[in-house]
């Protein structure tokens, strides 16, 4: 419970105070002066603030403090929920608060963490409050955290100055078609976010405003839009800003309604974009049409296009070895992945040639030839555009580049 002080924990009852100014970020490449110890600054906050210390933070906090002390300067603080291997207490808004407190002038830490928490729109606000004070921050990872619509707006607005983030996850927090105006008016604005995912935040064909956006936007290099409920329509508006966008290079529109009718707009686009390098149309449902048009372009025109996933598009074997053949006459076309469609035996002996050939790598898809009487079939692999991205296996290589290619072909920067 807050007993006094200058800053306050808002609730979500109150109208939040108004945010201040943006801080500008030390650009005079000088060292970072020493910082007191972030465990110390904690206990000590949460006995001056009378808040319950959280032994997970306090661990966490424990970690970095050696880091810090072994010379590290750029350092992602990770205190995500759904840790297994440590005993966890998850992030509330008002633990939030008091993290913001001790990290908004610390200028190791250039990554935060917080996903799989109970930050709601309390713990969105002060992250909004830290976009403003804290100038080293270039990664915010605040995934399933209950943030709704107004959170979101917080968000969204504090970002219209900040000139710092590079990278955010909103994946999974509600913040609605509301929340998403907001941060579609502020990618029209920002110019230095490059990647973002927001997936699952309960937004409804969406493509109108973030279409705008692509036409304006000339940073952004990735977008998640994964449950959006995009449909034919929708498919259309975002390939009619796709024309005229030059920076994006990873489009990521899996688990939505789009058809065949929509890989026509996309085929098209495809004609003279040259910057899209990863597209993921996973569950979705462009069947053997859709995969028809796409091959007719990889195989003519496009010629810088990596990767592309269909998985789980009801693709039968015409598509699927469509697709095959379009990577035998595209040389830039490298990554295909088709796990989750109906496989016939020629789509089988088709994709199994490509990699006996060595036209396609094994790493590169996420199927591998086996043979049983004389007959070839396909196997699943674990290799995918990002297999560990919203989670990573307890034990084992989590990060490796054939699970997460799309991140390999992309790469933007550290912590990103």
């Amino acid at each position: 419970m807050w007993t006094g002080g200058e800053e306050a924990p808002w609730t979500e009852s109150q109208s939040p105070p108004p945010a201040p100014a943006a801080t500008p970020a030390s650009a005079d490449g000088r060292a970072p002066e020493p910082f007191d110890s972030l465990q110390e600054h904690y206990n000590n906050l949460c006995m001056e603030k009378s808040q319950k210390i959280n032994p997970f933070i306090l661990h966490i906090l424990q970690e970095v403090d050696e880091e810090i002390k072994n010379g590290l300067e750029r350092i992602t603080l990770n205190i995500a929920g759904n840790s297994r291997l440590t005993p966890v207490e998850r992030v509330t808004g008002e633990d939030f608060w008091i993290l913001y407190r001790i990290l908004k002038k610390n200028p190791y830490i250039t990554g935060l963490d917080v996903r799989y928490n109970l930050l709601s729109d309390v713990g969105a606000y002060y992250a909004a409050r830290l976009l403003q004070k804290q100038p080293y921050l270039i990664y915010l990872n605040l995934m399933f955290n209950d943030i709704g619509p107004e959170g979101g707006e917080l968000i969204a607005k504090a970002l219209h100055k900040n000139k710092i983030l590079k990278h955010l996850k909103m994946t999974g927090n509600k913040i609605e078609n509301k929340g998403g105006m907001c941060f579609a008016a502020m990618l029209q604005i920002n110019s230095s976010l490059e990647k973002l995912d927001l997936g699952d935040c309960d937004l409804e064909e969406s493509t109108v405003h973030l279409g705008h956006m692509l036409k304006e936007n000339h940073c952004l290099v990735e977008l998640h839009m994964c449950k959006h409920q995009i449909k034919t329509d929708g498919i259309r508006q975002l390939c009619d800003a796709l024309y005229l966008n030059r920076s994006l290079r990873y489009l990521d529109v899996s688990c939505n309604k789009i058809t065949h009718d929509g890989m026509v707009y996309l085929a098209d686009v495809l004609k003279s974009n040259t910057t899209l390098e990863v597209i993921d149309l996973s569950f979705n449902r462009i069947e053997n049409a859709g995969a028809n048009y796409l091959s007719e372009t990889l195989a003519s025109h496009n010629r810088s296009l990596k990767a592309l996933s269909v998985v789980s598009n009801n693709i039968e074997g015409e598509g699927l070895v469509a697709l095959s053949q379009s990577m035998k006459t595209n040389p830039t076309f490298s990554n295909i992945y088709i796990w989750g469609n109906k496989f016939d035996e020629a789509t089988c002996v088709a994709y199994s040639d490509l990699i006996q050939t060595g036209r396609l790598k094994p790493d590169n898809t996420d199927v591998e030839p086996f043979v049983v009487d004389g007959r070839v079939y396909l196997a699943e692999v674990s290799n995918g555009l990002k297999k560990h991205y919203y989670w990573t296996p307890t034990y084992g290589g989590a990060c490796s580049d054939s699970s997460n290619a799309g991140f390999t072909l992309v790469p933007v920067g550290q912590n990103l």
